[in-house]
């Protein structure tokens, strides 16, 4: 009894340094998927920023993959090409036009001090991770008593006796 003890306390302590050292050593690097049906990035952007910018897309809508992507029913797994819900091609009208917004009115803008402006809008600017925002007209805001002097009154009408 005592010789079995002997044996499996080192051997024990063996597979356990065995095992740690085995998870840390790194791990072969899988060749990233290629990208098909690319049809507003750039045919040969890389899978890393490919992946980072679709993180922030759903991050600011506060959804997942398969909000814009669909399930492939015959292996269980996201179909991204596939262009089979509507979300995947509103996202790239969206994306188009906030690209559009940004090189017309903050492409490589200088302040007053010369250095490069790196405003614009992107997804988070109007959605602020609601994948359907809202849109919102500002409340009226009236003083106690009514309209301002001169001013409509709610619902549009002109003042009571001709005037504004």
């Amino acid at each position: 009894m005592h010789l079995k003890r002997k044996f499996l306390v080192p051997l024990s302590l063996l597979a356990a340094i065995s095992i740690s050292v085995a998870a840390t050593l790194p791990q072969q690097e899988r060749e990233p998927p290629k990208l098909v049906n690319l049809k507003v990035f750039p045919k040969n952007i890389p899978y890393r920023v490919l992946d980072h910018t679709m993180d922030e897309w759903s991050a600011s809508l506060g959804v997942r993959c398969n909000f814009c992507h669909a399930r492939n029913d015959a292996t269980g797994k996201m179909d991204f090409p596939s262009d089979a819900k509507p979300e995947k091609t509103a996202a790239r009208h969206m994306y188009l036009m906030m690209s559009k917004i940004n090189k017309k009115y903050f492409d490589a803008k200088k302040d007053s001090l010369g250095m490069v402006i790196t405003a614009g809008v992107n997804c988070y600017t109007c959605h602020r991770g609601d994948s359907h925002p809202e849109v919102k007209v500002p409340e009226e805001h009236h003083g106690p008593g009514g309209p301002p002097p001169g001013g409509m009154p709610p619902g549009g009408a002109p003042p009571a006796g001709g005037k504004g």
